[in-house]
């Protein structure tokens, strides 16, 4: 679901609130300079002055911004500058939360999010998606499919599970399919 960012629509924000109206492209261009995936003020704010960075990075990675009052991401706020409304969720595609560079964010729905997510760092294969069978003393492959665990089967060899792990994320998760390094 996306918006399209006129002034008068709501629109649901990361922190939970639902502002009475979402900004503008228009808007967020007469209070932001974008550049190299970093925003700086067109005008002074309260401890601001134009041309300082706009926003403060957050444990979690993100940026955020006041913006009249209210919490904005960063990433939310460069896509709508650049394509005129705000989508269900904006992707980083190479996982950097820190990185808001236009041509590294992108449309995505939660489950296309979830499916751009680096392997976890409690991993204990080191490999994304295979896990070692006790039961069957071998390397099982298996992803989270449209809500449901699917296998993919098992090996004897953890090179041709991995194999089949990528390839099964390629087929399933297009675009979205991340074969990254750990979190």
């Amino acid at each position: 679901m996306s918006l399209i960012l006129d002034g008068s629509a709501g629109v649901t924000f990361p922190n939970g609130s639902n502002p009475q109206a979402a900004p503008s492209k228009e808007y967020l261009h007469s209070k932001f300079e974008y550049k190299d995936g970093q925003l700086y003020w067109k005008v002074a704010t309260r401890g601001n002055r134009i041309g300082d960075k706009a926003g403060c990075s957050h444990g979690d990675g993100y940026v955020s911004v006041g913006v009249d009052g209210k919490k904005l991401m960063a990433h939310r706020i460069i896509f709508c500058m650049q394509h005129g409304y705000m989508p269900e969720l904006v992707d980083h595609i190479n996982g950097d939360r820190k990185d808001n560079r236009i041509e590294n964010l992108r449309a995505a729905t939660k489950r296309q999010n979830a499916q751009n997510t680096k392997l976890r760092g409690n991993s204990s294969t080191g490999l994304k998606n295979v896990r070692w069978h006790k039961l069957e003393k071998k390397w099982q492959v298996s992803l989270r499919i449209e809500g449901k665990e699917t296998h993919f089967g098992y090996y004897d060899d953890v090179e041709l599970a991995d194999l089949v792990a990528t390839e099964a994320r390629d087929k399933y998760f297009g675009k979205f399919a991340n074969h990254g390094v750990t979190l």
